[in-house]
């Protein structure tokens, strides 16, 4: 069985290219395309992957992984020096359960349910959180165990791709 290289030392790659799980290739391993039959989306594989061997021709191309990298070019804006470990801890919150609202939020990040409806508004204002439509969400165990529930009067709020970002300039930080 080949060497399977562990999901923490794969990169984040440009939008339609994917890494093939069949070979996971990651740096400095040399790397081939292969076209989706749409043409659009192009697994990235190694090389010397088996897979290759009976793919079609036609649809392989040559790789570089400098061309295919996303680059971690964001730096947090000015605001980011506003946010403190709670709000870390709600964003993770967020990135963990998805859409929510203040009062479940509150019980499981354990602050009282006044902080927890600051905190969302502190950061929806920051963009860091956005407001979702009322939805079917389903209570995590520990509250109700299998019961979905949809509130009317609850304001869900949700991740935004700042808020990710946010968090994950803090994590980098935090190492």
């Amino acid at each position: 069985m080949p060497y399977i290289k562990p999901m923490t030392d794969r990169v984040k790659l440009k939008e339609n290219y994917t890494a093939s799980k069949c070979c996971n290739p990651v740096p400095p391993d040399e790397i081939t395309g292969y076209y989706s039959h749409d043409r659009i989306m192009l697994k990235v594989h190694r090389s010397d992957c088996d897979s290759l061997l009976k793919a079609d021709r036609a649809r392989l191309v040559a790789l570089r992984w400098k061309d295919i990298i996303e680059k971690d070019d964001f730096t947090p804006d000015d605001d980011y020096a506003e946010l403190d470990s709670l709000d870390f801890r709600i964003l993770a919150h967020h990135e963990k359960y998805g859409v929510d609202y203040s009062l479940v939020m509150a019980r499981l990040v354990g602050i009282d349910k006044q902080a927890a409806f600051d905190r969302h508004r502190k950061l929806r204002n920051m963009k860091l959180l956005k407001r979702v439509e009322p939805t079917m969400i389903r209570y995590r165990k520990g509250i109700v165990d299998n019961k979905w529930i949809k509130h009317r009067n609850h304001t869900y709020y949700d991740l935004t791709k700042k808020g990710r970002a946010y968090l994950a300039c803090f994590r980098k930080e935090k190492e």
